[in-house]
C-alpha cells in the first residue's frame, strides 16, 4: 500500500473527507487549514536522546526516586500511563496520577532477574511500581511546576492495602496487598483515575487450569512468591483512585486479564461503558457497561466477537456453556480469558491502549503486533457501535491501518486527541535496531493531523532514548504542554553495565526512567484553536 492510499485510509479513520473537512462539526470548524507544518519532518534515531522536531523543547518532570512529600516518600520506577485530574475545577492546577509498570531488579534492587531475591529486595521492588499522585501548578509563564508541600503527593505502591468491590471474598479475603503492574488506565466524569494491572503474572504469577479443572501453579518471573505468596487472583484487576485521598478499589466486576486500560464512553441510556484490551498475544476486547451511571463497582462485562460485530455477555446466567465450567461469576471474573474463548471471543494482536473519536464517536484500538502469528508492526483497529451508540450490542469493525514502513508507524502503543481531534500516538518496538524494525530507529510519538494539507499523515514529533519508549501521552488542560513518560531507557543493559544508555543525566550515570514536559510553538501549532 503506497502512501496517498495511507493517508486516504487515516482521513477515513479520523471521520475526515476527502477534502479535510471535519464530519460532524458546525460550519464554522470546517475551515481546511492551510498552514503548512513550521517544522521539517523529524528523521528516525538512533541517539540516546530525546530529539524533537523544530520548535519544540522538553524539560525533565519527575524522575525515578525524586522526594515526592515531607515523609520521604519517592517517585516510582517505570513510569506509564499519566492523567490529570484539575482541583477545584481550575483549569492551571491539579493531580497528575502516573503509573509504575513494573521494577527492572538489576536498578531498583542491584540484583539479576534470574537470581532468587532476598526479601528487602523484593520490597523495594514492590514499593517502585504501583503509582505516584502528584500535585501540578502552572506558573504565570505556562510552565508547570510540582507543589513539592503538597498533602496531595503520594504513593499507592506494591505494598498498599488496596479493597476488593465485590460481594464476596477473592480467594479468601476482601483485600489485596498493593498494585502492580500498573500500565495505562483512564478517567471518569466523576472525577476518579482508573488506572490498570497489566502483566501481573510477573510478581506473583498464575493458575493455569486444564480442560479437566485441574489447577497448577505457573510461578513468576520476578519470584516476589518466595517471600511474599500473595494470591494471584488478588491482580489482574481495573483499580479506582481518589486523586484526592489516594483511596483506591480493585473493580471485581471489570474481570481479571493484562488489561491495558480503561477508557470511559457514554451510553445513549447515561450508563457508564468502560472499554479495555488484554494485552498479549491472541487475547480479546473487553466492555463493561456499569448498572449506574457514575458507580463502576457492579456492571456486566463483555468480549468483542468481530466477526459477528457482536459483543458477547460474560454473565454466567444468561450463558449455558460458562455454567458448565464455571461455578460462579466470580470465577467467571477470576478467569476471564477462559469464559472469552469459550464464547467466541475474537483473538487480537495485543490490544493495547485505547481512545474515542472525538469527530463521531468511533472507538480506536491500538493493536501493537503478534510476532508468533508473523505480525511484527501491529494496526489500528477501529470499532462504531451501532446508531453511534456506545450501550449498543452491535458493531462493525476495521482495521484500517496496518503498521509498517509505507505509513511509517510499527508497533502502535498508547493513543490520544488533542483539543483539535488531531491524533498522537507512541510506538513500543521491542528488539529496535535490528530487523524489522531497523529502519524506524528508536521508539517514536506521531502525530496524525485532523485538517489542512498534512491530514492523514503520520508526522513524527520525537524520538526516545536508546532502549526507551514514550507512553502515556497527556496534555495539560490549556494544550501547551505535553505530559509525556519516558519508560525503561537502558533497559537491555547488562548487570552492573555497560549501560546502553545514560539518559537523562549523561556522562557514565545509570539510566533513569522519567517524566517530561513538552512544550513549544509547533505544539501550540497542533492543539490551539485555528
Amino acid at each position: 500500500m503506497n502512501n496517498s492510499i495511507h493517508r486516504r485510509t487515516f482521513l477515513k479513520f479520523l471521520g475526515i473527507g476527502a477534502g479535510s473537512l471535519v464530519v460532524g462539526l458546525p460550519l464554522k470548524a470546517r475551515q481546511v487549514n492551510s498552514i503548512q507544518l513550521p517544522f521539517p519532518t523529524l528523521n528516525p534515531s538512533q541517539l540516546d536522546t530525546v530529539s524533537l522536531a523544530q520548535g519544540l523543547h522538553w524539560e525533565k518532570f519527575i524522575t525515578w526516586e525524586d522526594v515526592i512529600n515531607a515523609t520521604g516518600e519517592t517517585f516510582g520506577f517505570n513510569n506509564d500511563f499519566i492523567a490529570f485530574q484539575s482541583i477545584d475545577q481550575k483549569s492551571n492546577e491539579g493531580i497528575l496520577l502516573i503509573n509504575h509498570e513494573y521494577p527492572e531488579p538489576q536498578f531498583v534492587s542491584g540484583r539479576s532477574r534470574k537470581s532468587n531475591p532476598t526479601k528487602s529486595q523484593v520490597m523495594l521492588e514492590q514499593y517502585a511500581v504501583g503509582l505516584s499522585l502528584i500535585h501540578v501548578k502552572q506558573l504565570n509563564d505556562g510552565s508547570w511546576q510540582i507543589v513539592k508541600d503538597s498533602q496531595y503527593n503520594r504513593r499507592v505502591s506494591g505494598q498498599t492495602p488496596i479493597p476488593l468491590a465485590w460481594h464476596e471474598p477473592i480467594a479468601g479475603s476482601f483485600t489485596a496487598t498493593g498494585t502492580v503492574g500498573n500500565c495505562a488506565g483512564g478517567t471518569t466524569p466523576w472525577g476518579t483515575f482508573l488506572t490498570c494491572e497489566e502483566n501481573y503474572d510477573a510478581c506473583y504469577g498464575e493458575h493455569l487450569y486444564a480442560n479437566d479443572g485441574t489447577k497448577t501453579f505457573d510461578p513468576p518471573s520476578l519470584l516476589w512468591h518466595l517471600h511474599f505468596p500473595n494470591p494471584p487472583e488478588h491482580y489482574g484487576w481495573v483499580v479506582e483512585v481518589n486523586p484526592l485521598t489516594g483511596e483506591s478499589r480493585k473493580l471485581i466486576a471489570l474481570g481479571r486479564c493484562a488489561h491495558e486500560c480503561a477508557t470511559y464512553a457514554k451510553a445513549n441510556s447515561g450508563k457508564a461503558i468502560i472499554y479495555s484490551g488484554d494485552d498479549a498475544n491472541d487475547e480479546c476486547l473487553y466492555r463493561f457497561v456499569a448498572d449506574s451511571e457514575n458507580d463502576l463497582s457492579t456492571g456486566e462485562m463483555y468480549v468483542a466477537n468481530l466477526e459477528r460485530g457482536e459483543w458477547i455477555s460474560l454473565n454466567i446466567n444468561k450463558q449455558e456453556k460458562l455454567k458448565k465450567h464455571f461455578t460462579s461469576q466470580t470465577e467467571v471474573l477470576i478467569r476471564m480469558r477462559e469464559a472469552a474463548k469459550i464464547l467466541g471471543g475474537t483473538p487480537l494482536a495485543r490490544p493495547e491502549d485505547i481512545t474515542i473519536n472525538p469527530h463521531n464517536g468511533d472507538v480506536i484500538i491500538a493493536l501493537t503486533n503478534n510476532k508468533p502469528k508473523g505480525n511484527y508492526y501491529g494496526s489500528l483497529l477501529r470499532l462504531t457501535p451501532e446508531n453511534g451508540d456506545h450501550g449498543a450490542t452491535k458493531f462493525t469493525s476495521d482495521t484500517l491501518i496496518p503498521g509498517g514502513e509505507s505509513s511509517g508507524i510499527a508497533c502502535p502503543d498508547n493513543l490520544a486527541f488533542d483539543a483539535n481531534g488531531n491524533l498522537w500516538i507512541t510506538t513500543d518496538m521491542a528488539g529496535m535496531h535490528k530487523d524489522p524494525y531497523l529502519p524506524f530507529g528508536n521508539n517514536s510519538l506521531f502525530v496524525i493531523p485532523a485538517s489542512g494539507p498534512d491530514a492523514g499523515k503520520a508526522i513524527r514529533i520525537a524520538n526516545a532514548p536508546v532502549d526507551a519508549e514514550f507512553t502515556g501521552p497527556c496534555f495539560s488542560p490549556d494544550g501547551n504542554t505535553l505530559f509525556l513518560s519516558v519508560q525503561h531507557p537502558g533497559e537491555l543493559s547488562p548487570l552492573g553495565g555497560p549501560y546502553t544508555s545514560h539518559w537523562p543525566d549523561g556522562g557514565t550515570n545509570i539510566p533513569k526512567p522519567a517524566v517530561i514536559a513538552i512544550s513549544g510553538p509547533s505544539l501550540q501549532f497542533f492543539t490551539q484553536k485555528k
